[in-house]
């Protein structure tokens, strides 16, 4: 088994971005404005709260989906493919970072990081927040 398809399907959902899709339709481009970061935080910055949070569970949802999606596909748990499944959080935030949709632009991937550690591990992950 090759993990290049899960790694560049973790490297396509996590170059959606998100702050664009919930902050255009409101007639501001993070990009341009704040602290020109598309990321949550700018977001929440620039149009409240409601909409950085919106953002954030879609940056988040990168991570966690790209996982689960992996999960599902391949049918091996975390501790059998460790580096998969690194691999795969890794190219969820590269993505985010580095995004295909951005001119290889992004934001600094803190949400997807937080998406993918709450699915590795869950119970460390919801202490630390």
């Amino acid at each position: 088994m090759t993990p290049l398809p899960y790694f560049l399907l973790a490297y396509l959902l996590g170059s959606i971005p998100f702050a664009l899709i919930v902050s255009l339709p409101q007639g501001v481009d993070p990009r341009k404005e704040g602290s020109r970061n598309p990321g949550a935080t700018n977001v929440a910055r620039l149009l409240g709260k409601k909409w950085g949070f919106l953002t954030f569970v879609g940056d988040a949802g990168k991570g966690i989906i790209a996982l689960l999606i992996t999960k599902l596909i391949i049918r091996i748990d975390f501790y059998e493919a460790p580096l998969l499944y690194a691999g795969v959080a890794f190219f969820a935030v590269f993505g985010h970072m580095f995004s295909l949709f951005l001119k290889f632009k992004g934001g600094k991937g803190v949400a997807t990081t937080i998406g993918a550690f709450l699915v590795l591990s869950p119970l460390p992950s919801f202490i630390s927040l």
